[in-house]
């Protein structure tokens, strides 16, 4: 059976590498009884995995189970994993299997098992590698055989670090490791998963398919997705209860998407000619890289004719007419890209005493960040005529972060 066979087989959505590789290595290991951990980020649909396996499996036809091993109390997960006898603790008024006696002969998915307490960790490893395990409150020993497939959205190598999960557990469940990638590495299939979603619930509610405008659908590709697949299909379905619009615009959408989250936003650039709309850390990222792009091509400028003193009579002797040069040229260069900014020559005085360096030039420029991000609030309190809530909008930031910034720059409105 192909990759694609098994994603028409189990629902699965997606094109990308990452995803057919996760499958792939499903579908190469299911035939074995090795046991399989499966890692990834929650939402991204970890739980489909184990169910491959299992039916690719000679134990097809025997029984599967999956255990949420975090939404089980410590005190009675011994007990559901490996049964109990009569007696054994207060309330258990007769014996009870397990779930590893239950499912003998067939696959247990162990979801979330970096929950398992440590002494649970324990009674987990020796079925791992003999097959016995002994029910609570008794002392004789038990086989099975099960084939267990694990999951977790931990990053093990911390939870090793920190004496929460054993560290010969994780190389005995870690035979075949299978990650599964979060949305946002997989952005090829956010708009072919929108559309599935959105066509399930326009049928499910009996309403038309939502349909995404060209910013929207940038700013759903974009987005970070910490939720991943989950809060994709939650925010899908969101938008087809609650808009009656169905034409999706960017702005639409934004309002759906946590504003906690809001540094994982990306900059949409407008078709409208207004210029992009930035949140509060990416407004000083432009500023720096815009700042750096101009020393670099002043230093080209004055390195390129450093290395053409010919075409300057008396160049040591006559420091003013490099100086002029220099002026020039720079106004030339930099003045389109920065319209703002004015350079004459014949404002610069001549220094008679200014020793050009050679081989090396260090051109300094002081801008202070704080006066662009100051003259990028003004602009927009401006275009909106002083509606803040507008302005906060067009520069990405909230309005209280807005309010915040005028008080602090003292900007009058």
């Amino acid at each position: 059976m192909t990759v694609q066979d098994l994603k028409q087989r189990f629902g699965i959505i997606g094109n990308s590498y990452l995803l057919d590789h996760a499958i792939d290595t499903a579908r190469q290991v299911a035939p074995t009884d090795l046991t399989v951990l499966i890692t990834g980020e929650s939402g991204t649909g970890k739980e489909v995995f184990p169910q491959i396996i299992h039916q690719l499996s000679s134990r097809k036809h025997g029984a599967y189970i999956a255990v949420n091993c975090g939404a089980i109390p410590e005190g009675t997960i011994d007990s559901e994993l490996f049964g109990h006898e009569k007696g054994s603790f207060t309330g258990a008024h007769e014996a009870r299997k397990g779930y590893f006696e239950v499912v003998s002969g067939g696959t247990i998915f162990l979801d979330e098992v970096a929950d398992l307490p440590l002494l649970t960790q324990v009674r987990l490893l020796r079925v791992l590698e003999t097959g016995e395990f002994i029910r609570v409150g008794s002392s004789k020993v038990q086989k099975t055989d099960v084939r267990v497939v694990a999951a977790t959205n931990v990053f093990v190598a911390d939870a090793i670090a920190k004496g929460k999960f054993r560290e010969d557990l994780y190389y005995r469940m870690n035979t075949v490791p299978i990650h599964v990638p979060p949305l946002r590495d997989r952005k090829e299939d956010i708009p072919l998963l929108f559309r599935k979603f959105a066509s399930d619930f326009a049928e499910k509610y009996k309403m038309p398919s939502l349909r995404l405008q060209p910013e929207a659908q940038q700013l759903l590709v974009n987005y970070r997705w910490p939720g991943n697949v989950r809060q994709l299909k939650n925010v899908t379905e969101q938008l087809s209860i609650l808009e009656k619009e169905k034409d999706i615009t960017a702005d639409t959408l934004i309002k759906y998407l946590p504003q906690d989250a809001g540094s994982h936003l990306p900059a949409l650039v407008r078709g409208d000619g207004n210029g992009p709309e930035f949140n509060e850390r990416e407004i000083l990222y432009k500023v720096l890289f815009d700042m750096k792009r101009d020393i670099t091509d002043m230093k080209k400028l004055v390195l390129g004719i450093l290395q053409n003193t010919d075409q300057i009579p008396d160049f040591k002797d006559n420091n003013e007419q490099l100086i002029h040069k220099l002026s020039s040229e720079f106004s030339h260069e930099l003045v389109p890209s920065q319209p703002n900014i004015t350079i004459h020559p014949s404002n610069i005085s001549p220094a008679k005493d200014i020793k050009v360096p050679q081989h090396e030039v260090v051109v300094e420029e002081s801008l202070s960040l704080a006066d662009k991000e100051k003259e990028m609030i003004k602009k927009a309190i401006e275009k909106h005529r002083g509606k803040r809530k507008y302005a906060a909008r067009e520069l990405g930031i909230s309005e209280r972060t807005l309010y915040r910034k005028i008080n602090e720059y003292g900007i009058k409105q």
